[in-house]
Protein backbone atom coordinates (compact mmCIF):
# COMPACT_ATOMS: atom_id res chain seq x y z
CA UNK A 1 0.00 0.00 0.00
CA UNK A 2 1.27 3.52 -0.27
CA UNK A 3 2.23 5.64 2.23
CA UNK A 4 -0.32 7.75 1.78
CA UNK A 5 -3.43 5.04 1.50
CA UNK A 6 -1.94 3.37 4.64
CA UNK A 7 -1.69 6.58 6.71
CA UNK A 8 -5.66 7.39 5.59
CA UNK A 9 -6.25 3.51 6.56
CA UNK A 10 -4.86 4.23 9.91
CA UNK A 11 -6.66 7.75 11.30
CA UNK A 12 -10.04 6.22 10.29
CA UNK A 13 -9.29 2.89 12.05
CA UNK A 14 -7.11 3.64 14.96
CA UNK A 15 -9.95 4.47 17.32
CA UNK A 16 -11.94 1.73 16.03
CA UNK A 17 -9.23 -1.20 16.54
CA UNK A 18 -8.36 -0.65 19.63
CA UNK A 19 -12.04 -0.90 21.54
CA UNK A 20 -12.63 -3.35 24.36
CA UNK A 21 -14.40 -6.15 23.65
CA UNK A 22 -18.05 -5.76 24.49
CA UNK A 23 -19.29 -7.11 28.45
CA UNK A 24 -20.84 -10.15 28.81
CA UNK A 25 -18.68 -12.63 26.84
CA UNK A 26 -18.16 -16.14 27.60
CA UNK A 27 -15.94 -16.76 30.56
CA UNK A 28 -12.37 -17.12 29.63
CA UNK A 29 -10.80 -20.23 29.72
CA UNK A 30 -7.32 -21.12 29.45
CA UNK A 31 -5.01 -20.15 26.48
CA UNK A 32 -3.28 -23.44 25.34
CA UNK A 33 -0.26 -24.20 22.14
CA UNK A 34 -1.19 -26.61 19.86
CA UNK A 35 1.08 -29.52 19.67
CA UNK A 36 3.43 -29.74 16.85
CA UNK A 37 1.17 -32.97 15.45
CA UNK A 38 -1.87 -30.75 15.68
CA UNK A 39 -0.54 -27.72 13.78
CA UNK A 40 0.30 -30.28 10.79
CA UNK A 41 -2.98 -31.37 10.44
CA UNK A 42 -4.12 -27.99 9.27
CA UNK A 43 -1.59 -28.07 6.49
CA UNK A 44 -3.72 -29.40 4.34
CA UNK A 45 -6.55 -27.14 4.59
CA UNK A 46 -3.67 -24.21 3.90
CA UNK A 47 -2.45 -25.04 1.02
CA UNK A 48 -6.08 -25.33 -0.29
CA UNK A 49 -6.53 -21.93 1.12
CA UNK A 50 -3.72 -21.00 -0.92
CA UNK A 51 -4.49 -22.68 -4.33
CA UNK A 52 -7.92 -20.52 -3.97
CA UNK A 53 -5.59 -17.47 -5.74
CA UNK A 54 -4.70 -19.73 -9.04
CA UNK A 55 -6.84 -19.22 -11.82
CA UNK A 56 -10.15 -21.39 -12.37
CA UNK A 57 -8.61 -23.05 -15.43
CA UNK A 58 -5.46 -24.08 -13.11
CA UNK A 59 -7.46 -25.38 -10.35
CA UNK A 60 -10.17 -27.01 -12.71
CA UNK A 61 -7.19 -29.50 -14.08
CA UNK A 62 -5.75 -29.20 -10.80
CA UNK A 63 -2.54 -28.16 -12.67
CA UNK A 64 -1.57 -25.14 -10.13
CA UNK A 65 2.04 -25.88 -9.11
CA UNK A 66 3.15 -26.32 -5.80
CA UNK A 67 -0.07 -25.37 -4.12
CA UNK A 68 -2.13 -28.29 -5.86
CA UNK A 69 0.57 -30.70 -5.70
CA UNK A 70 0.81 -30.75 -2.22
CA UNK A 71 -2.78 -32.11 -2.24
CA UNK A 72 -2.13 -34.52 -5.41
CA UNK A 73 -4.89 -36.30 -4.77
CA UNK A 74 -7.45 -33.62 -4.77
CA UNK A 75 -10.44 -34.29 -7.59
CA UNK A 76 -11.61 -30.92 -8.85
CA UNK A 77 -15.30 -30.35 -9.78
CA UNK A 78 -15.83 -26.98 -10.21
CA UNK A 79 -14.23 -23.85 -10.22
CA UNK A 80 -15.25 -20.24 -11.45
CA UNK A 81 -14.67 -16.70 -10.38
CA UNK A 82 -12.93 -13.83 -12.74
CA UNK A 83 -10.34 -12.78 -9.88
CA UNK A 84 -12.40 -9.26 -10.33
CA UNK A 85 -16.41 -8.93 -9.77
CA UNK A 86 -16.00 -12.46 -8.81
CA UNK A 87 -13.43 -14.28 -6.75
CA UNK A 88 -12.08 -17.14 -7.80
CA UNK A 89 -13.46 -20.17 -6.29
CA UNK A 90 -13.22 -24.20 -6.60
CA UNK A 91 -14.73 -27.18 -5.35
CA UNK A 92 -13.89 -30.70 -5.28
CA UNK A 93 -13.05 -33.80 -3.22
CA UNK A 94 -10.13 -35.06 -1.28
CA UNK A 95 -10.04 -38.74 -1.12
CA UNK A 96 -7.48 -38.49 1.98
CA UNK A 97 -9.33 -36.23 4.21
CA UNK A 98 -12.77 -37.77 3.59
CA UNK A 99 -14.14 -34.39 2.52
CA UNK A 100 -15.46 -31.80 -0.07
CA UNK A 101 -13.33 -28.81 -0.02
CA UNK A 102 -14.12 -25.43 -0.88
CA UNK A 103 -11.99 -22.41 -1.27
CA UNK A 104 -12.18 -19.31 -2.24
CA UNK A 105 -9.39 -16.56 -3.54
CA UNK A 106 -8.22 -13.56 -0.73
CA UNK A 107 -6.66 -10.56 -2.15
CA UNK A 108 -3.50 -9.00 -0.73
CA UNK A 109 -3.00 -6.86 2.03
CA UNK A 110 -2.75 -3.20 -0.03
CA UNK A 111 -6.16 -4.19 -1.31
CA UNK A 112 -8.13 -5.93 2.10
CA UNK A 113 -7.48 -2.92 4.29
CA UNK A 114 -9.04 -0.17 1.61
CA UNK A 115 -12.05 -2.83 1.51
CA UNK A 116 -13.11 -2.96 5.03
CA UNK A 117 -11.71 0.63 5.74
CA UNK A 118 -14.51 2.07 2.76
CA UNK A 119 -18.12 2.76 2.40
CA UNK A 120 -18.77 -1.15 2.14
CA UNK A 121 -18.11 -1.16 6.32
CA UNK A 122 -21.33 -0.61 6.79
CA UNK A 123 -23.53 -3.79 8.04
CA UNK A 124 -26.13 -5.30 6.16
CA UNK A 125 -28.33 -8.23 6.86
CA UNK A 126 -28.08 -10.96 4.59
CA UNK A 127 -30.17 -11.65 2.10
CA UNK A 128 -33.20 -13.95 3.04
CA UNK A 129 -33.74 -16.05 -0.01
CA UNK A 130 -29.54 -17.07 0.68
CA UNK A 131 -29.94 -17.24 4.08
CA UNK A 132 -33.57 -18.30 4.83
CA UNK A 133 -34.43 -17.74 8.61
CA UNK A 134 -32.41 -15.99 10.23
CA UNK A 135 -32.77 -13.30 12.76
CA UNK A 136 -32.93 -9.85 11.23
CA UNK A 137 -30.41 -8.87 14.16
CA UNK A 138 -27.51 -10.61 12.59
CA UNK A 139 -25.78 -8.09 10.48
CA UNK A 140 -22.17 -8.81 8.27
CA UNK A 141 -19.88 -6.32 6.65
CA UNK A 142 -21.48 -5.18 2.94
CA UNK A 143 -18.65 -5.91 1.28
CA UNK A 144 -18.17 -9.30 2.30
CA UNK A 145 -21.61 -9.76 1.80
CA UNK A 146 -21.49 -8.41 -1.69
CA UNK A 147 -18.60 -10.64 -2.43
CA UNK A 148 -19.88 -14.07 -0.97
CA UNK A 149 -23.23 -13.59 -3.05
CA UNK A 150 -21.34 -13.50 -6.45
CA UNK A 151 -20.80 -17.12 -6.89
CA UNK A 152 -22.97 -18.46 -3.38
CA UNK A 153 -25.46 -20.64 -5.63
CA UNK A 154 -23.03 -22.37 -8.04
CA UNK A 155 -20.85 -23.22 -5.11
CA UNK A 156 -23.72 -24.93 -3.06
CA UNK A 157 -24.45 -26.62 -6.80
CA UNK A 158 -21.30 -27.34 -7.03
CA UNK A 159 -20.57 -28.88 -3.43
CA UNK A 160 -24.33 -30.91 -3.88
CA UNK A 161 -22.66 -32.87 -7.23
CA UNK A 162 -19.32 -33.48 -5.12
CA UNK A 163 -21.53 -34.83 -2.58
CA UNK A 164 -23.49 -36.99 -4.44
CA UNK A 165 -20.42 -37.99 -6.70
CA UNK A 166 -17.98 -39.57 -3.96
CA UNK A 167 -20.64 -40.23 -1.47
CA UNK A 168 -19.32 -37.28 1.16
CA UNK A 169 -20.45 -36.31 4.21
CA UNK A 170 -18.12 -33.86 5.15
CA UNK A 171 -18.11 -30.40 3.66
CA UNK A 172 -14.82 -28.10 4.49
CA UNK A 173 -14.39 -24.40 4.04
CA UNK A 174 -11.09 -22.33 3.46
CA UNK A 175 -10.21 -18.85 2.78
CA UNK A 176 -7.23 -16.34 3.23
CA UNK A 177 -8.01 -12.62 3.60
CA UNK A 178 -10.80 -11.36 1.81
CA UNK A 179 -11.56 -15.15 0.65
CA UNK A 180 -11.70 -16.27 4.82
CA UNK A 181 -14.53 -13.75 5.03
CA UNK A 182 -16.43 -15.18 2.03
CA UNK A 183 -15.66 -18.63 3.34
CA UNK A 184 -17.15 -17.47 6.89
CA UNK A 185 -20.60 -16.53 4.91
CA UNK A 186 -20.20 -19.61 2.99
CA UNK A 187 -19.95 -21.60 6.52
CA UNK A 188 -23.52 -20.27 7.80
CA UNK A 189 -25.30 -20.24 4.25
CA UNK A 190 -24.31 -23.92 3.33
CA UNK A 191 -26.00 -25.63 6.37
CA UNK A 192 -29.27 -23.94 5.60
CA UNK A 193 -29.34 -25.40 2.32
CA UNK A 194 -27.71 -29.12 3.01
CA UNK A 195 -29.02 -30.76 6.05
CA UNK A 196 -26.81 -34.21 5.70
CA UNK A 197 -23.35 -33.25 5.76
CA UNK A 198 -20.76 -31.74 8.72
CA UNK A 199 -19.14 -28.57 8.47
CA UNK A 200 -15.57 -26.93 8.94
CA UNK A 201 -14.23 -23.46 7.96
CA UNK A 202 -10.82 -23.35 8.28
CA UNK A 203 -9.50 -19.77 7.70
CA UNK A 204 -6.40 -17.60 7.41
CA UNK A 205 -6.18 -13.90 7.98
CA UNK A 206 -9.69 -13.83 8.43
CA UNK A 207 -10.85 -9.75 8.90
CA UNK A 208 -14.23 -9.67 11.32
CA UNK A 209 -17.03 -10.43 9.29
CA UNK A 210 -20.08 -9.33 11.21
CA UNK A 211 -21.93 -7.86 14.53
CA UNK A 212 -22.35 -9.67 17.96
CA UNK A 213 -25.33 -11.33 16.96
CA UNK A 214 -23.23 -12.68 14.22
CA UNK A 215 -20.46 -13.67 15.72
CA UNK A 216 -23.19 -15.59 18.44
CA UNK A 217 -24.96 -17.24 15.72
CA UNK A 218 -21.73 -18.66 14.33
CA UNK A 219 -21.20 -19.86 17.80
CA UNK A 220 -23.61 -21.69 18.62
CA UNK A 221 -24.17 -23.77 14.75
CA UNK A 222 -22.51 -27.22 14.96
CA UNK A 223 -20.20 -26.09 12.38
CA UNK A 224 -16.21 -26.17 13.52
CA UNK A 225 -14.80 -23.19 13.34
CA UNK A 226 -10.95 -22.07 13.71
CA UNK A 227 -9.50 -18.70 12.16
CA UNK A 228 -5.84 -18.81 11.99
CA UNK A 229 -3.95 -15.31 12.99
CA UNK A 230 0.07 -14.88 11.89
CA UNK A 231 2.00 -12.96 14.24
CA UNK A 232 1.35 -8.83 13.96
CA UNK A 233 -0.73 -9.00 11.14
CA UNK A 234 -3.19 -6.15 11.33
CA UNK A 235 -6.34 -7.32 9.29
CA UNK A 236 -8.04 -9.60 12.04
CA UNK A 237 -8.15 -6.92 14.33
CA UNK A 238 -10.80 -4.75 11.34
CA UNK A 239 -12.71 -4.05 11.61
CA UNK A 240 -12.69 -2.30 15.04
CA UNK A 241 -14.68 -3.81 17.32
CA UNK A 242 -16.18 -0.01 18.04
CA UNK A 243 -17.97 0.02 14.97
CA UNK A 244 -20.06 -3.15 16.52
CA UNK A 245 -18.30 -5.90 14.47
CA UNK A 246 -17.27 -9.07 16.46
CA UNK A 247 -15.00 -12.01 15.79
CA UNK A 248 -16.79 -15.47 16.24
CA UNK A 249 -14.51 -18.24 18.82
CA UNK A 250 -12.08 -19.86 17.49
CA UNK A 251 -9.01 -18.26 17.00
CA UNK A 252 -5.77 -19.78 16.81
CA UNK A 253 -2.58 -17.18 17.01
CA UNK A 254 1.01 -17.82 15.82
CA UNK A 255 3.05 -15.92 17.97
CA UNK A 256 6.46 -14.42 17.12
CA UNK A 257 8.06 -17.73 18.86
CA UNK A 258 5.93 -19.74 16.45
CA UNK A 259 3.86 -21.12 19.06
CA UNK A 260 0.45 -21.69 17.72
CA UNK A 261 -1.69 -20.52 20.54
CA UNK A 262 -5.51 -21.80 20.68
CA UNK A 263 -7.89 -18.39 22.31
CA UNK A 264 -10.67 -19.36 23.60
CA UNK A 265 -13.75 -16.82 23.06
CA UNK A 266 -14.77 -13.94 21.07
CA UNK A 267 -12.39 -11.86 20.47
CA UNK A 268 -9.71 -12.52 23.61
CA UNK A 269 -7.98 -9.88 24.78
CA UNK A 270 -4.36 -11.62 25.62
CA UNK A 271 -1.46 -10.36 24.86
CA UNK A 272 -0.84 -13.88 23.74
CA UNK A 273 -4.29 -13.63 21.03
CA UNK A 274 -3.99 -11.20 17.64
CA UNK A 275 -6.59 -8.65 19.86
CA UNK A 276 -4.03 -7.99 23.16
CA UNK A 277 -0.71 -8.27 20.43
CA UNK A 278 -1.88 -5.87 18.06
CA UNK A 279 -4.00 -3.80 19.81
CA UNK A 280 -3.78 -0.24 17.52
CA UNK A 281 -2.88 -0.79 13.38
CA UNK A 282 0.40 0.35 13.76
CA UNK A 283 1.08 -2.29 15.99
CA UNK A 284 0.33 -4.51 13.15
CA UNK A 285 2.91 -5.73 10.41
CA UNK A 286 1.26 -5.97 7.03
CA UNK A 287 4.01 -8.51 6.00
CA UNK A 288 2.54 -11.05 8.35
CA UNK A 289 -0.75 -11.10 6.61
CA UNK A 290 0.44 -13.91 4.11
CA UNK A 291 2.03 -16.32 6.22
CA UNK A 292 3.92 -18.39 6.45
CA UNK A 293 1.29 -20.51 7.88
CA UNK A 294 3.45 -23.71 9.07
CA UNK A 295 5.42 -22.90 5.90
CA UNK A 296 3.00 -22.58 3.57
CA UNK A 297 2.96 -18.60 2.40
CA UNK A 298 -0.42 -17.55 0.59
CA UNK A 299 -0.73 -17.32 -3.35
CA UNK A 300 -0.60 -18.95 -6.59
Amino acid sequence: MHALAFSAALLYTALTASAKPAPGLRARQSITALSTAQIDTFTPYTWYASAGYCAPAATLAWDCGSDCEANADFEPVASGGDGDTTQYWFVGYDPSLDSVIVSHQGTDVDDILPLITDADIVMTTLDSTLFPGLSSDIEVHSGFADAQTQAATDVLSAVQTTMSKYSASKVTIVGHSLGAAISLLDAVYLPLHISDATFTFVGYGLPRVGNQAFADYVDAQSTSVTHINNEEDPVPILPGMFLGFVHPSGEVHIEDSGEWAACPGQDNPSTECIVGDVPELWDGDESDHDGPYNGVEMGC
